[in-house]
């Protein structure tokens, strides 16, 4: 594995009874690198998202990372809690956040991944759980600051409107300190000022040094913000390389992006 890479996929094969999902799907991640993953629906975008994070087990391929200052690692079979501890978090298609939890406490419930108290501290509120959580808190405040909810901790998720319930998704994926962070449409449903605002904030987080893997339709939100982008066509990669190089591919225009789309 290529020390540059966070990431690397290799023949990833998916099958639910009878439909190829995924076939034979090669995909790397750069060391601070923005990448799309693009398809019409049904492509196996969000299943190539459920084999990294270990929802799906895969039927054939290699998934291995390599966290910062450690060795490459295969994370095929792995538990989706280990899988977060190595450094891999994710939102989510449709939002999956704790409704009737604050903005605060949802960010807090990503950050216990980092925490050691475990639940007899928790219980006896030991000195140990304690300082835990206020660093707990300390940190969660920070990463609703990082992206721009640092004013509405007390409300519950509920309260808050759609573009600000999907930064407070990405605010507690970072909570988890991930290398890696997996975006699932994070501009789905958004106007053009959040989606903008959306853009900027992916770009921020990845100048923080977190390599980024995203899903999404928005075709000027992915040629704007990607260093590589790879397609999928019902479960095959038909085509990858840089924003310009993928605008530019036939079977890439006639598949999904249309004969009219423009750079």
């Amino acid at each position: 594995m290529d020390g540059d890479q966070v990431l690397q996929v290799r023949g990833l094969t998916m099958d639910f009874g009878g439909l190829r999902a995924l076939a034979e799907v090669d995909l790397d991640v750069g060391r601070n690198e923005i990448v799309a993953l693009i398809g019409p629906n049904g492509a196996g975008k969000t299943t190539f998202f459920n084999c990294i994070t270990s929802v799906h087990d895969p039927d054939r391929g290699d998934m291995i990372i390599q966290p910062p200052g450690k060795a490459p690692q295969r994370i095929n079979g792995l538990k989706p809690n280990a899988v977060t501890e190595l450094g891999i978090a994710r939102t989510f298609q449709n939002i999956r956040l704790f409704k009737d939890m604050t903005v605060l406490e949802n960010v807090m419930v990503g950050r216990h991944c980092r925490t050691r108290a475990g639940i007899a501290g928790a219980i006896f509120s030991t000195k140990q759980a304690r300082a835990e959580e206020r660093a707990c808190m300390d940190f969660a405040f920070s990463m609703l600051a990082k992206v721009g909810l640092g004013n509405r901790a007390d409300e519950k998720a509920s309260e808050l409107p759609y573009g600000a319930q999907r930064r407070l998704e990405i605010a507690r994926a970072l909570a988890t300190e991930p290398f890696l962070l997996l975006l699932d449409e994070p501009a789905a449903g958004m106007n053009p000022s959040e989606t903008d605002e959306m853009d900027r904030l992916v770009s921020r987080i990845r100048e923080e040094g977190v390599s980024i893997l995203l899903i999404e339709h928005d075709m000027k939100l992915v040629m704007s913000i990607s260093d590589r982008i790879y397609v999928l066509d019902y479960g095959n990669l038909i085509a990858s390389g840089t924003p310009q190089e993928v605008a530019g591919n036939s079977r890439v225009i006639k598949a999904y992006l249309g004969e009219s789309f423009d750079a």
